[in-house]
């Protein structure tokens, strides 16, 4: 039984061997406008499906000759993608869960309404479409108001729930593939980073100083305000940092996240430079950069030598001893590849047995930032931050990260998840002249007597305690570069813009950078 004209909202095959009793459920889909073809066994389905292109298979799973589960396995070795329905008797749970775990899209128990399959069908074909309108309309509709926000948005908060929302909008018509709409927004986005990088500049050395304007939730501020009350309730907590995680990579992977957690989000303001040596100590040391250095000159002066963030252990261990006022069992881990993560996770599950505050750091994010600049091929696999967020999500869905959240969840552990800085698409070279002295990095400097030709393109100051950075000298500066500026020296300009033009860095001063997710996960 079967129609030669194809109609425009899709093709159906339909697989049952009771199809005479199907006329009502046939007749309204083809008034709806599907087309559809109706074999009674899984023989002639397979001959159709390799004869003709379908949408969606309406798949019985009792039939003589071939089971519907059998048919199923077939189909999803030759067309892995093509959405198909089981539809059958059985209301048993393991009949359920079989046709689930063979990747079935949906699964219907007979009998049925004609109605409920129609239902069932629109979501699947028509579905992504009828959402793809939602959005465009309601972007449309949002884009005025978004635009008067960033007008007159004037506090941290303004600028940082702007930023959130920009970020949603971002992967929805990321989603909906309207490239045109993404491409308005992010001429608003450049707006957005101008005033964003105006109030930092403006407010900064308050935010930082006892006594200053009240501002957002610092690095320094991350455990006593996120981690210490799941300390305070509970035998023992997990602390997730993801190193150089955006906002938007981490919402891409929250959906894989939600399947094991109920999830908490908050959002704080990066230490500035937005690297790791200064706003990563600040998270598990609960200190500013210059303190650090006080209290610990050698590890400060050696820094350079054996790494500024090689003493995290120590800080974590020393922070959480004093926000709970005991000696309770603290572990650190650092994960940068997978040979790093299997002895780690087989150590977690006794770290989480007992009470304890443990820290993993996973690295991999970074590297992947960092490596594109090095790699032609994740320069060409990670061209934009679209890119760049499809391999985080890939690298998350097999990750050692998500192994760990996994065993969290079993063991009903708390989870704080955060990151300690992101990075920003940088597209236009600052010039800037300095000597030998000056640091390396491209979004942040700090030397003697430096210049830079474009002052709008950065935030500078001469005296360290402004941001609470370690004293320099008489002579130091220090600058970072605003929105998507990096800094390129005279006498190397060709090769610095054409080797770091379009790079993604971090240091300096952007939403990019400095707004970051805080999320506390509660097992399901």
């Amino acid at each position: 039984m079967t129609e030669g004209t194809k109609t425009a909202a899709g093709r159906i095959l339909w697989v049952d061997d009771e199809v005479d009793l199907l006329r009502p459920h046939l007749m309204l889909l083809r008034s709806s406008g599907y087309h559809v073809d109706a074999v009674m066994n899984g023989q002639d389905a397979m001959e159709l499906l390799t004869a003709a292109s379908y949408d969606l298979v309406l798949l019985d799973e009792r039939m003589p000759g071939l089971r519907g589960i059998e048919v199923l396995d077939r189909i999803r070795s030759s067309a892995p993608r093509l959405p198909v329905v089981m539809v059958t008797k059985s209301e048993e749970e393991s009949t359920m869960h079989e046709a689930i775990g063979r990747r079935a899209d949906d699964y219907i128990v007979k009998p049925t309404s004609p109605r409920q399959v129609l239902s069932v069908v629109t979501r699947l074909l028509a579905g992504p479409a009828l959402r793809h309108e939602h959005i465009t309309r309601d972007f449309s509709r949002r884009f005025g108001e978004l635009r008067e926000r960033v007008s007159t948005a004037a506090s941290w908060r303004d600028w940082a729930d702007l930023y959130s929302e920009f970020v949603d909008w971002d992967l929805k018509l990321e989603e909906a593939g309207e490239s045109g709409l993404r491409e308005i927004l992010k001429g608003l986005h450049t707006d957005l980073s101008r005033g964003f990088c105006d109030l930092v500049a403006d407010r900064y050395g308050e935010w930082v100083h006892e006594g200053g304007e009240p501002g957002p939730t610092l690095s320094v501020d991350v455990l006593p305000r996120f981690f210490r009350p799941i300390l305070d309730e509970d035998p023992a907590a997990l602390l997730v940092v993801m190193d150089c995680m955006r906002l938007d990579q981490w919402r891409a992977v929250l959906p894989i996240v939600s399947e094991y957690f109920e999830i908490e989000e908050a959002l704080y303001a990066g230490l500035l430079p937005t690297a790791t040596p200064f706003a990563r100590n600040a998270i598990f040391g609960g200190t500013f950069a210059d303190e650090l250095a006080e209290s610990y000159p050698d590890w400060w002066e050696r820094g350079s030598e054996i790494g500024y963030n090689s003493f995290e252990d120590e800080l974590f261990e020393r922070h959480i001893h004093e926000l709970t006022a005991s000696r309770i069992p603290v572990h650190y881990e650092k994960i940068f590849s997978a040979q790093e993560s299997e002895p780690m996770l087989a150590r977690l599950g006794g770290y989480l047995s007992s009470p304890s505050a443990t820290a993993l750091v996973f690295g991999f994010v970074d590297m992947l930032t960092h490596g594109r600049a090095r790699s032609r091929l994740i320069w060409e696999m990670a061209q934009d931050s679209s890119a760049l967020r499809s391999l985080t999500v890939t690298w998350f869905e097999r990750s050692p990260a998500l192994k760990a959240l996994r065993l969290a969840a079993q063991r009903g552990v708390r989870v704080l998840l955060t990151t300690d800085h992101g990075s920003i698409h940088c597209r236009r070279p600052a010039t800037i002249y300095a000597g030998r002295d000056a640091s390396t990095s491209l979004r942040y400097k700090i030397g003697d007597d430096m210049k830079v030709e474009n002052p709008a393109a950065v935030m500078s100051t001469s005296d360290s305690d402004e941001w609470r950075l370690p004293p320099g000298g008489i002579n130091k500066t220090f600058a970072l570069c605003r929105e998507d500026y990096f800094f390129v020296y005279p006498t190397r300009l060709r090769e610095y813009q054409n080797r770091y033009r379009d790079s993604f860095l971090h240091g300096g001063v952007s939403p990019d950078e400095m707004v970051l997710p805080a999320a506390l996960l509660t097992p399901r």
